[in-house]
């Protein structure tokens, strides 16, 4: 299987038996399918890859944390408070990193693409308010709708804007790859 689409699989997979779990299982089910699924894709990854990507084990640590107070508290509160902490927690690592002189995006994406000093800076204040931006706006839905519309939110509206996002970036990326003999011009 093509890694790009193995690791797709196994960042979404648990995402999607959450929402198929919460329809049969209802929250406190869904989040601890959640738990489960998301320690399986850490192993398989592991496995397959022989190494821990910093993502997905953060990640996995905040559904730890987030979906085991919401089992032991009984609190769904909790569960819906975690893409917030995380879309928040990668908004503020990619800025404060920019502040600092670090350019962590490019960790994420130097596989993909190799970028000039300015187009990383670029991409690293877009990705970091885009973050930034998520976490304003899963805790507005998660706190002025109901425990199903969220869930659905998270599902299909959170992946495919992020997905747009990324493909947005397109231009920027093209005029400022390092191989092409594209004249890098500020935007």
């Amino acid at each position: 299987m093509n890694p790009q689409i193995r690791r797709l699989a196994l960042d979404l997979g648990p995402l999607f038996i959450f929402f198929a779990a919460f329809k049969y299982l209802g929250i406190f089910g869904a989040t601890a399918a959640f738990m489960v699924a998301v320690l399986t894709a850490l192993v398989i990854g592991y496995s397959l890859e022989k190494k821990l990507s910093p993502m997905p084990l953060f990640t996995a640590v905040l559904v730890m944390i987030f979906g085991g107070l919401t089992l032991y508290l009984k609190n769904d509160v909790f569960i819906k408070m975690k893409p917030t902490a995380l879309y928040a927690f990668f908004g503020a690592m990619l800025l404060g990193g920019l502040y600092f002189n670090r350019l962590f995006i490019k960790y994420v994406f130097a596989q993909a693409f190799e970028l000039d000093e300015t187009g990383w800076r670029k991409l690293t204040i877009r990705w970091g308010l885009f973050f930034l931006s998520l976490s304003a706006i899963n805790e507005i839905v998660w706190r002025c709708t109901s425990t199903a519309t969220w869930v659905s939110f998270k599902v299909w509206a959170i992946i495919p804007l992020i997905f747009l996002f990324a493909l947005a970036q397109t231009p920027l990326v093209t005029r400022h790859q390092t191989h092409s003999g594209h004249d890098n011009a500020q935007e």
